[in-house]
């Protein structure tokens, strides 16, 4: 697996894998030739599809000028490999000098086609952790006496924990932006923010629960809003579920007082189970629907919340695998292709699964029956067996029967 620094990237939105990894892409190709005079790239599948609601092709052409750069859609031709792949061709002097097929995984992660996937990743050595296993992992932490964050720490050094410290801090300083900005969101849907609101309403009634779901519903559309509008987030992991980890975290810092340096220790073990759903499964919705992305971050921050209170391995097993076993099957059907409608809900109302996976975890433990690892899995091959057009290509779902009004 690979280091944490590639689950948690700081960027900006809408999409990691529309966005930030053609960007990504483009900034890796113009190193490999830096005599190109011209590109032309062609998305396919997933990019091609909903390309135009992500910004694919303005990203791509802002982080190529000033090299001349055509971009094309192909919306028919089958993507074998993976639903976001891109060719680019690379021009000099007129002549065609290279031709690149790249994948965009997820993330912001890319793989060039018939190249290690870990080449181009910058913090993506080979192995960094040996092992790729939840079991394997918790046997290993019993065995030495360790908690989940002490092994992310055993295997990437001290150093990972100020990347992390850095990682928190945009987190927190995203939902600020969004809470203080308000109108409406780019985009042909006309969507209103509402974080604001949502936070203003937060002593409507007297009720603790009323509170707690007015302020984590804030915060995760305010870090989703600002997402959708282009602005600076964190992969949690991905662009579009950028809002679960932080709003969970940021209400139990702010009504339990937990220091940052436990918030840091919580986004080590989240973002170890993060790593583990991308290893071995996907946290792209191209490939597996929704349930690759909302459902990854509900686990995440399941299993944070979980450190953050100290549970044992087996509780934090069971909160990120409850979290991620009620996601199974959710669709990816953005309206427009824009991360909007229903992506910003979506995160909400996973942040608050998440809290309530933490409750369960913390007396049902005991009783489970379904493994981490096996969940993972399920997902993995539930997302395999969706249908194309649930698989962030806007052509089912909600993206199919909305119909956008015109003025």
């Amino acid at each position: 697996m690979q280091s944490l620094r590639e689950i948690y990237k700081i960027g900006r939105g809408p999409s990691s894998s529309h966005t930030m990894g053609p960007e990504r892409a483009i900034k890796i190709i113009r190193e490999l030739f830096p005599e190109a005079d011209e590109f032309k790239v062609t998305l396919y599948g997933s990019l091609a599809l909903t390309g135009d609601g992500h910004g694919t092709d303005k990203v791509i052409i802002r982080t190529a000028a000033p090299v001349k750069c055509t971009v094309v859609h192909d919306e028919k031709t089958p993507c074998p490999v993976h639903p976001n792949t891109m060719d680019v061709e690379v021009f000099s002097k007129g002549k065609a000098v290279a031709k690149r097929t790249i994948y965009s995984v997820g993330g912001g992660s890319v793989v060039f086609e018939g190249e290690p996937p870990e080449k181009y990743e910058k913090f993506a050595a080979d192995g960094i952790y040996p092992l790729n296993s939840f079991s394997e992992i918790a046997e290993f932490c019993r065995t030495n006496d360790l908690r989940l964050w002490q092994y992310v720490e055993l295997i990437e050094g001290e150093q990972i924990f100020s990347f992390l410290y850095d990682v928190w801090e945009r987190m927190k300083q995203t939902i600020h932006e969004g809470l203080t900005t308000d109108g409406i969101l780019p985009g042909i849907l006309g969507t209103h923010r509402r974080a604001q609101k949502l936070y203003s309403q937060r002593h409507i009634d007297e009720s603790a629960q009323t509170r707690e779901n007015r302020l984590v519903c804030s915060y995760a559309f305010a870090t989703g809003e600002q997402n959708a509008a282009g602005e600076i987030i964190v992969t949690a992991p991905t662009c579009g579920a950028c809002g679960v980890v932080p709003a969970v975290l940021k209400y139990m810092q702010d009504e339990k007082k937990f220091t940052d340096k436990q918030i840091v220790h919580a986004l080590a073990t989240g973002g170890l189970i993060g790593n583990l759903i991308k290893k071995n499964a996907s946290i792209s919705g191209a490939e597996c629907g929704c349930q690759a992305e909302i459902g990854s971050a509900c686990s995440m921050a399941a299993a944070a919340l979980a450190e953050l209170f100290e549970m044992g391995l087996d509780q934090i097993e069971y909160a990120a695998e409850v979290a991620m076993e009620h996601h199974l099957g959710l669709t990816c059907d953005p309206i427009a292709g824009l991360v909007q409608i229903p992506c910003i809900e979506r995160n909400a109302v996973a942040a608050m699964r998440a809290i309530n996976a933490l409750s369960l975890a913390n007396f049902l433990a005991d009783s489970r029956k379904i493994s981490f690892d096996i969940i993972v899995k399920t997902m993995y091959n539930t997302g395999r067996d969706l249908l194309n057009s649930y698989r962030e290509t806007s052509s089912g779902g909600l993206a199919k029967y909305y119909e956008i009004k015109k003025d």
